[in-house]
């Protein structure tokens, strides 16, 4: 199986969090779009403040890379208003797919209320402007009843405010793959997590990031009915190899 239209190729550590400058981690950034341009595949996920390069590049190569940008990332506790602000620039600077993180801390506490709104205003604005929306729930940050809960919500959500023809557009996805779990635990998609997203946000598509390291494993995802995979070792895992990044 070619997996490569199934791959979100993903760099979206900042310099510090690499331990790099910022000319380094620009360096590091142009690499994996060039990749991503190379190797063909789905879409290559970076940092807002990259998309305009991204742009460029994938315009300069004639490519049909789709670009990707994170949304209130990683923490995903800014305001409904902040989030449509980052969004919006995200979509004038180029961007095909917006990444939101849901404030799932709020759903925790009971603020189901908000939750819901902005997700009915976070993919109400990516739909206008045809691009596709992802929701990230956090999988390492819940127990399984509130994922099944929060897939379920933003499935609702989508179903009662839009066309039968956008589901497809709307994603629920696992991680940020930056989430600071205890004890070593995976911070990731785990084949659990990613079942109960499955049976829970059907009809729409479900994107695994995080965890995903090896060819079989992103087979096994994709034939479990996984549309979109994250991950920063697109091209070791295209190739059949194992991937030895962290995400």
């Amino acid at each position: 199986m070619d997996v490569r239209q199934y791959l979100d190729s993903t760099y979206l550590k900042t310099a510090k969090q690499a331990g790099l400058n910022e000319s380094e981690n620009l360096i590091v950034v142009k690499g994996f779009i060039q990749e991503a341009i190379e190797e063909r595949f789905k879409l290559i996920m970076i940092r807002p403040e990259m998309v305009s390069l991204a742009k460029a590049m994938v315009n300069n190569a004639n490519s049909n890379l789709d670009i990707g940008t994170v949304i209130d990332f990683p923490n995903g506790i800014s305001t409904i208003e902040d989030k449509l602000t980052e969004a919006k620039q995200a979509i004038a600077d180029g961007a095909d797919d917006l990444d939101f993180v849901c404030n799932y801390v709020a759903f925790k506490e009971g603020d189901v209320d908000l939750v819901k709104e902005e997700i009915f205003k976070g993919t109400q604005l990516g739909l206008e402007h045809k691009k596709v929306v992802k929701w990230i729930i956090e999988v390492a940050a819940l127990n399984d009843k509130q994922i099944i809960q929060l897939s379920a919500l933003i499935k609702n959500v989508v179903i009662l405010n839009f066309d039968e023809s956008l589901y497809s557009s709307v994603f629920v996805k696992s991680s940020t793959g930056f989430y600071q779990t205890q004890n070593n635990e995976p911070n990731g998609a785990t084949l659990p997590a990613i079942v109960m997203m499955l049976e829970n946000a059907s009809p729409l598509p479900v994107k695994a990031a995080g965890g995903v390291r090896t060819y079989d494993e992103a087979v096994e995802m994709i034939q479990l009915g996984v549309k979109r995979i994250g991950t920063s070792g697109a091209k070791a895992i295209a190739n059949g190899q194992n991937s030895n990044f962290e995400y």
